[in-house]
């Protein structure tokens, strides 16, 4: 026997005993989706760039999140460093609201009844009520049922209702009214009271009338409203904007015929087509300095007795010995909202200027002048937009970089336009109808009764101004230029 086998090896008894402690799934798992990857083992689990390729390779047809938010990782979003932002943006037509959810959509305030508190606040010293049969006597008086029954104010005066307050007798009435109280104010001028403001005392009182030398040829103004601020933002205020110009763009060929084909389908089909884009693009050119600003001012000015002399101009040209102000190209501007028209240019808002009569122009008076059209201007955008989308041609548009302004009078021609404003001032092919129809009233009641008064004419409006002659320069070509004409 050898001495191995005589050998005793000890060995110690392990057992390992485990109890399972498995949990029950929770009562609402997420919902997970099985999107394969390559996980953990290659490593690109943590680079910015997994979750782009993931939703690359891997394209999921489900909301953005639970919310309905949008993704915080813009690369997959169409057009979106383009320029074009219509993917996260609401759309510009929305649809039409259906008459059966107008009523989902009621404000909180209107539903359910309205509530009255009838019980009085002793700590308030001014108490308003809202219910006008609720008053102080009432509150301290409760208990007297015989007073509290019986109205003791005076019966209100019936009012008549027969008047026609269209009608041309009440309408003439109401005027001739009007001019009785205005010649009763005139004569003293301590009755006029203004009607929310008692301390105010009248001080001077002038007469309101159109000035009729003052017109552009359109027969009115434009008011323009920028919806963001053209300069960078400062504390001083930058005058040349006042002497900015703006130029309308006239669209292209392409955009003339997308807005045809849409004006015939929202024709065909006004709930489902929307009605096409009718905004009006501007370029606007801005002076290069603030002493050429303040010389177009004094261009414009007719009491500046240097108001004629070249020496205001900025550049003076050689060859023809013309003067001009350089303006630098700003940017490119749409209207956003447009309101007003030539038919309604004397209705919502009109322009008032005080004048105090030492210009030897104009006698003393407010003078007032009609415009034509409100507008709220933006820095272009949807015509990018259809660029970016593929709707019209990216082709290289010609921008004009600079525009040399030169300041002279009018022509012939477009005295001639300003001067038929004078006598009529709504256009010569304008027709009101109920103008019409008031002086036919008018003069069947004048037959009627045996009256042959001459109707009184309304005043009409005539133009003046300056004709602006510039010349446009780009910087391909800086010895080519055409002209560029435009009336104030």
């Amino acid at each position: 026997m050898s001495s191995s086998a005589s050998r005793i090896v000890h060995q110690e008894y392990i057992a390992r005993i485990r109890y399972s402690n498995a949990l029950p799934p929770p009562p609402n798992p997420p919902k997970l989706l099985d999107i394969p990857n390559t996980g953990l083992a290659s490593g690109q689990y943590t680079t910015p760039g997994f979750a782009t390729r993931l939703a690359r390779d891997q394209p999921l047809n489900i909301e953005a999140d639970a919310e309905l938010g949008m993704p915080l990782d813009l690369v997959g979003m169409p057009g979106i460093f383009d320029g074009d932002e219509s993917s996260i943006q609401a759309p510009l037509h929305p649809p039409q609201l259906h008459p059966h959810d107008r009523a989902l959509l009621r404000p909180l305030a209107t539903l359910g009844k309205p509530k009255f508190s009838d019980t009085g606040v002793s700590f308030l010293r001014r108490t308003e009520y809202i219910s006008s049969g609720y008053s102080s006597k009432a509150r301290m008086d409760g208990t007297t049922l015989a007073k509290g029954l019986v109205d003791t104010r005076k019966p209100k005066a019936v009012q008549d209702l027969s008047a026609d307050r269209e009608s041309p007798t009440y309408i003439k009435s109401q005027v001739e009214k009007s001019f009785e109280i205005a010649a009763a104010n005139l004569k003293d001028r301590t009755r006029v009271r203004h009607p929310t403001k008692r301390n105010v005392k009248l001080v001077d009182a002038v007469p309101l009338l159109p000035d009729l030398d003052s017109f552009p040829d359109a027969g009115g103004y434009v008011l323009l409203k920028f919806l963001t601020n053209p300069v960078p933002p400062s504390n001083i205020y930058d005058t040349r904007v006042e002497s900015s110009v703006l130029q309308p763009i006239d669209p292209s060929e392409a955009e003339l015929e997308l807005k045809e084909a849409a004006r015939q389908s929202h024709e065909l089909d006004p709930h489902n087509n929307p009605a096409p884009d009718e905004s009006i693009q501007y370029q606007m050119f801005m002076p290069e300095t603030v002493t050429d600003a303040k010389n177009i001012k004094r261009k414009w000015d007719v009491l500046d007795p240097e108001h004629d002399d070249k020496d205001l101009y900025s550049r003076i040209d050689e060859e023809t010995g013309k003067g001009s102000f350089r303006l630098k190209r700003l940017r490119a501007y749409e209207t956003a909202v447009t309101d007003g028209g030539t038919d309604r240019k004397y209705d919502e808002v009109v322009v008032i200027a005080m004048h105090d009569g030492t210009d030897g122009l104009r006698q003393k008076a407010a003078h007032y002048y009609p415009v034509v059209q409100r507008n709220s201007i933006r820095p272009q955008r949807t015509k990018n937009i259809q660029k970016g989308k593929g709707i019209i041609g990216n082709e290289e548009e010609e921008i004009t970089d600079f525009v040399d302004l030169s300041i002279v009078d009018v022509g012939a021609e477009t005295k001639q336009v300003m001067d038929s404003f004078k006598a009529a001032p709504y256009g010569e092919d304008h027709e009101d109808v109920a103008e019409k129809e008031v002086a036919e009233d008018a003069l069947s009641e004048a037959d009627a009764e045996g009256e042959d008064d001459e109707p009184i004419s309304p005043p009409r409006p005539s133009l003046g101004g300056k004709t602006i002659a510039s010349r446009v320069q780009t910087d391909d070509d800086d010895d080519d230029n055409e002209s560029l004409h435009s009336d104030d």
